[in-house]
């Protein structure tokens, strides 16, 4: 069996990776104080609760886009398991050619994102991932990783909204019956979440319109995927994706350490 850390700004997920298939799936909150014990002990909790040994997991890799918690997963995972585990980066990634000008300024998140879709759903691809941030990464028709956009993600913007709003409060966060809302929560769900679906149904518009372009064609069909933590909600606002896989990170990380 294999670890996958997907080492967010908000969360961290562990997934525990057997055949490709994602078998087991853990979340803390990230914590940028927490130190290489702490995060050995969480990771064999998590282990231990779910009954699967040490000695069962063979390797280990981390994409993380906090650096003072790279370092500590890594010694906590050499720790637990006696080996370094694999760092990845987009830098030096293999299996996928990264056509911007600087490699090392793309989160890990995004780089295994792009190379899960292309391996799964072909290319071009483009992929929705709702975290902290809405990031939108591109592979465009030769197999190559493009970039894309980087938005505040909602539940940012929901802190700040009930921040700086007196008479606004927290609401769940859920598709709304209807976009214009009657009351006051239902009015902040049409905002939040319809808003960040129409955002996405944007952006993607955009994405297709410039890689039809590129390739010098009326029009681009390609599957659109949405992953992360509010992706499931996301998906129910709206039609433009062609799937909802909230573990296409994960996957991706297993598939750059195979790559390696």
């Amino acid at each position: 069996m294999f670890l996958a850390i997907d080492v967010g700004n908000s969360q961290t997920t562990i997934g525990l990776i057997e055949n490709g298939s994602v078998e087991r799936r853990w979340r803390l909150k990230t914590d940028r104080l927490d130190t290489s014990d702490e995060l050995d002990a969480a990771l064999r909790s998590f282990l231990a609760l779910d009954g699967i040994a040490l000695a069962d997991v063979h390797a280990a890799a981390v994409a993380s886009v906090v650096p003072v918690l790279t370092d500590m997963w890594r010694n906590a995972l050499a720790h637990a398991l006696g080996k370094e585990p694999f760092i990845v980066s987009a830098a030096e990634v293999r299996g996928i050619e990264v056509a911007m000008p600087y490699p090392s300024q793309i989160g890990a998140d995004r780089i295994a994102d792009a190379v899960e879709a292309r391996g799964t759903y072909g290319s071009p691809a483009i992929v929705v991932d709702f975290g902290t941030a809405t990031n939108i990464d591109v592979v465009d028709g030769r197999g190559r990783y493009r970039g894309g956009c980087i938005a505040p993600g909602l539940m940012l913007s929901a802190s700040a909204l009930f921040e700086k709003a007196a008479k606004l409060a927290s609401i769940p966060i859920e598709v709304p019956p209807a976009p214009i809302g009657d009351t006051t929560e239902h009015a902040l769900q049409s905002g939040l979440v319809l808003g960040v679906a129409a955002q996405a149904e944007g952006l993607v518009a955009r994405i297709k319109a410039q890689l039809a372009a590129e390739e010098g064609v009326d029009g681009i069909d390609c599957p659109v995927i949405a992953t992360g933590g509010l992706s499931r909600v996301i998906g129910q606002a709206t039609d433009v994706f062609t799937a909802v896989d909230v573990d296409l990170t994960l996957r991706g990380i297993w598939r750059i350490w195979q790559a390696r």
